[in-house]
């Protein structure tokens, strides 16, 4: 396999538009309701197939309705869902997502069978087979955190493999947690608070930027924040492109706040290659010891923000595996990331390899 994902697997349940939950048992008609196979290891694995990526996914979901579901669908999309575990007894992770108008995103969410994923899980001869290895949803994934999976992925790092990593809280001790496997990965692609709040645990200096991220974050905006490069054209005319080296990471990066900066290089210290922060109407901010640029975002018409942070993880990697430079690949991540707010799901709008790179043209 080209590309395997270790990790978050859940089925979403969308509708849209959403502007109010309906009072006692009164309904409401909205336009659209899907199902789809989401989460930070089986959307990606969904949206690195549409890509042209051989992929294969880890993780564990339950014996129940949602899980046959999952499996259906991930193998509908060309995903090898052969290693997912199943649990007897326990619920498939699931959200239930009404989608505001402005593309907003608060959910429901039931975490099931995604907190007992172990190293026993995987299959490390697979892994060790990948090109790439894309880790979704550490911080909530808590039996990953064992230190002999960080010796595998040290082993598969050494002989070539590229480690990335994907993050699915915006809850301090759990990012907090998820710091222990910035060592070993080769970069780590968090959310802006996701970055400010895991920076806040490693360093006082960003803690009270952190909290105040985090205190300003409603569902709807840590979903725009998330989306890694799609937004409506107001907000792509706020994003200025810029790039800097590291001695100016104190006063921001175009229109980047000098806090996300310093944050992300916070994180680069703790040993990955690469820190991409998303931000939504920013676009990304890219730091590496070679220097730090954000990333301008690309217009589009923002339906729904779910799943644009997977996308963006999907054309990042991708964009490796052909040969991009870091700030190249992130670029095919944010056409990724736009392709999919185009529509309702993780992996709506996203068909193909050439159609998404058109939108860098």
């Amino acid at each position: 396999m080209t590309v395997a994902t270790v990790g978050v697997h859940i089925v979403d349940i969308l509708a849209r538009p959403v502007e109010q939950i309906p009072r006692g048992q009164d309904t409401v008609l909205v336009d659209q309701i899907r199902l789809t196979a989401a989460g930070s290891a089986a959307g990606t694995a969904v949206d690195l197939v549409k890509l042209g990526n051989d992929v294969v996914t880890m993780g564990a979901i339950g014996d129940d309705e949602l899980g046959d579901f999952l499996l259906a669908v991930m193998a509908k999309r060309g995903v090898d869902v052969s290693r997912l575990v199943r649990r007897p007894g326990e619920q498939t992770a699931a959200s239930i997502l009404p989608i505001r108008p402005d593309g907003g995103r608060p959910s429901f969410h039931v975490p099931g069978a995604n907190l007992g994923v172990t190293l026993a899980d995987l299959d490390p001869e697979v892994l060790r087979g990948a090109r790439a290895v894309h880790l979704g949803g550490m911080d909530v994934t808590f039996g990953l955190g064992d230190p002999a999976f960080f010796d595998l992925l040290d082993s598969i790092r050494a002989a070539g493999t590229i480690v990335t990593m994907d993050l699915l809280s915006e809850m301090p001790d759990l990012l907090g947690m998820a710091r222990a496997f910035l060592p070993h990965v080769d970069y780590v692609l968090p959310n802006e608070s996701q970055a400010l709040l895991m920076a806040g645990a490693a360093t006082g200096s960003v803690a009270n930027s952190a909290a105040d991220g985090a205190a300003g974050s409603g569902a709807g905006g840590a979903a725009d924040r998330a989306a890694g490069g799609a937004t409506d054209p107001a907000a792509a005319d706020r994003a200025a492109g810029g790039a800097a080296g590291p001695a100016a990471a104190d006063a921001g990066v175009g229109g980047v706040p000098r806090e996300v900066v310093a944050a992300a290089r916070a994180l680069l210290a703790e040993g990955p290659r690469g820190v991409l922060v998303t931000l939504g109407g920013a676009g990304s901010l890219v730091v590496t010891e070679a220097g730090t640029e954000q990333v301008p975002a690309l217009k589009t018409e923002v339906v729904d923000t779910t799943g644009c942070g997977d996308a963006y993880c999907a054309g990042f990697v991708t964009g490796l595996l052909h040969g991009q430079d870091v700030a190249g690949a992130a670029r095919w991540g944010t056409a990724a990331a736009a392709r999919v707010a185009t529509g309702l799901g993780s992996d709506a709008g996203l068909t193909d390899l050439g159609s998404t790179l058109a939108l860098l043209a």
